[in-house]
């Protein structure tokens, strides 16, 4: 997850009052079903910035001495900010994936079909795994839980497309990539010989 996206996602979980940072972690981890693994050191540095950026406060502690956080009003017109900026291609994580069949591809000692069944094995495996999640959400209890599910579930049905996509069309391109063409050229005399003897040969 990027430190970016766990910035705004703790600020959002301020929303509904003041939480302590183990709480902040659970409640991350819950509404993410656990895909975004963040260590609760990660957790207290991003909270620490986010006070420092004004946009989070101190909010004394509660009954077990536990230090509470809360949202700031300035924190509040960036979340509502946040919320309406679309996610810009820069933003996005770089695609480990995309990198290495990229390179792949590229590479005629690898054989791209075995990299790319053994990427499907596994992204089937995650999306059956998903799906049967999926199945037994109950959007009425956690809408947010199966909202989540349904995008990594969309998100793998994709990657399957487009590996379908770039095996077919790596095969094709070394299958079909015509020879180079020669780069002799004959001399002017070897030409005029060249077609002399065609004449003569007629």
């Amino acid at each position: 997850m990027q430190r970016n996206a766990v910035r705004w996602g703790l600020l959002a979980l301020f929303v509904d009052g003041p939480k302590y940072g183990y709480q902040l972690r659970t409640e991350l981890d819950t509404r993410t079903g656990g895909s975004w693994a963040v260590n609760v050191g990660q957790i207290y540095t991003t909270l620490d910035r986010l006070v420092r950026d004004g946009l989070v406060a101190t909010e004394g502690a509660d009954a077990e001495g536990r230090e509470l956080y809360m949202l700031t009003e300035p924190g509040r017109v960036a979340l509502a900010e946040w919320y309406l900026t679309p996610v810009t291609e820069t933003e996005r994580p770089r695609n480990e994936l995309a990198i290495k069949l990229a390179m792949a591809a590229r590479d005629p000692s690898v054989d791209i079909t075995i990299v790319v069944q053994h990427q499907r094995t596994e992204s089937m495996r995650q999306l059956r795994d998903y799906t049967d999640l999926r199945r037994q959400a109950n959007e009425d209890v956690d809408l947010t839980w199966s909202l989540f599910l349904d995008h990594l579930i969309f998100a793998l049905e994709g990657e399957l497309r487009w590996l379908d996509h770039v095996e077919a069309t790596v095969l094709r391109r070394r299958y079909t990539r015509p020879a180079p063409a020669s780069t002799y050229a004959p001399t002017p005399p070897e030409a005029a010989e060249i077609a002399e003897s065609g004449r003569a040969r007629r």
